[in-house]
């Protein structure tokens, strides 16, 4: 069903921002009002409405601010974060678009400003990983100093940790919980301006991200440590907690499995011989199947802007070479910590997490978030505080929150 767009990717974006409505990151008729001021189609027509919009909710922020009002001005930085944030998508890929950028730092900075007017003040912080620093923000439950469960929240492909604020953040505060959203190697600003891209072993991006997150305070309760991940961060989460072992749980929003698994479904026009022999393939059995991507506008921006700038490659033979590394056969029965897995009725991404959960060996839970109850959606995003409500629920639980 659309909502707003014919064009699927169109609508998909649009309803993206709206998704935010539930913790404060857009009004609805501000969003409204911003598509049908959108030629559909016209990326530029695209980036100039939401950019408007967004620097018309970001002086009223700056107002409110100035005058004192600490809440109308937090709200409004919020909005306005989500609505730069919005307008970008269409300039992913590379090289990288000056304009991509330009709206980045704006969200970047409308965070911040909002960010320092919480109760208690959501922190900024730089987690050293190898030989760079990754952007996050650190939630204090509140500012007792006691310890409390702590969530560490990965992104996807495509988010940023900003976004996390709505998809993770502001449910885990509400809840008790200290939380630590970061973007890693190929996420927002390490891949934006750092230029640094994404790699499959993501047990050595949360290793340290944790190891930040005890070093931070008497506040973070060592036992009480979860991962969750949403969107490719189905993935990236359990392959982490396969190898990070102090994590007390982990919540894979969708479940996933192989990625070359996952890809081989794409490529059934190839000739059985070459899908046996996957990832290695002559690569002008793909020339036909790059002609298709690059004819289809939502095709060519998922393969060709996103996933190569986001992997640093530039073919679809590469793209199949890398996906063979990010796989969770063979490191599944190394999970040793309790595992939600979820699987949303319509989100295509989600349609190995079965695989997932039947290979866990860990205590589990699969957790089916269907259509009827609006929450059929990729990572059951127009229904996010259902998701909370049962994810949190069982986390709750898998970690002693609230009993004795």
């Amino acid at each position: 069903m659309s909502f707003f767009f014919k064009d699927p990717m169109y609508d998909r974006q649009a309803t993206a921002a709206l998704a935010y409505t539930f913790y404060g990151g857009a009004d609805l008729g501000e969003c409204f009002t911003t598509v049908r001021r959108i030629q559909e189609g016209d990326a530029e027509s695209w980036y100039r409405e939401w950019t408007a919009t967004a620097d018309r909710v970001f002086d009223l922020a700056e107002k409110s601010a100035a005058a004192g009002h600490q809440v109308s001005a937090r709200e409004a930085y919020l909005r306005a974060c989500n609505y730069y944030h919005a307008s970008y998508p269409f300039w992913f890929g590379t090289p990288v678009d000056p304009r991509l950028i330009e709206a980045f730092d704006r969200e970047v900075d409308a965070f911040l400003k909002a960010a320092a007017l919480f109760e208690p003040p959501i922190e900024p912080v730089e987690i050293p990983c190898e030989e760079t620093t990754l952007p996050g923000y650190f939630y204090r439950a509140d500012n007792s100093g006691q310890p409390r469960p702590t969530l560490i929240a990965t992104d996807g492909y495509d988010g940023t940790v900003q976004m996390m604020h709505f998809g993770h953040a502001a449910a885990a505060v509400r809840r008790g919980y200290n939380c630590l959203i970061f973007d890693g190697p190929g996420q927002g600003r390490v891949l934006y301006k750092q230029g640094i891209h994404m790699r499959p072993d993501w047990e050595n991006v949360v290793t340290p991200v944790l190891d930040y997150a005890l070093s931070h305070g008497p506040e973070i309760d060592p036992a009480r440590i979860a991962l969750i991940g949403w969107s490719f961060g189905g993935y990236l989460a359990p392959r982490a907690a396969s190898g990070e072992h102090r994590l007390a749980a982990c919540i894979a929003d969708p479940g996933q499995w192989d990625l070359l698994e996952a890809m081989k479904g794409f490529f059934s026009s190839l000739p059985k011989e070459a899908l046996e022999d996957l990832p290695d393939i002559d690569p002008s059995l793909l020339e036909p199947i790059m002609e298709h991507i690059m004819s289809d506008a939502s095709l060519r921006w998922s393969v060709v802007q996103r996933a190569f700038w986001v992997h640093g490659i530039d073919s679809l033979a590469e793209y199949l070479r890398v996906a063979k590394d990010y796989e969770l056969s063979s490191v599944v029965d190394r999970i040793r910590c309790p595992t939600l897995v979820t699987q949303a009725e319509n989100d295509p991404v989600a349609r190995f997490a079965g695989r997932l959960y039947d290979a866990l060996r860990s205590p589990k839970e699969l957790l089916r978030f269907t259509e009827a109850e609006g929450a059929g959606d990729h990572c059951e995003l127009m229904a996010r505080s259902l998701f909370h409500e049962k994810s949190f629920d069982w986390l709750d639980e898998t970690l002693g929150v609230g009993t004795s």
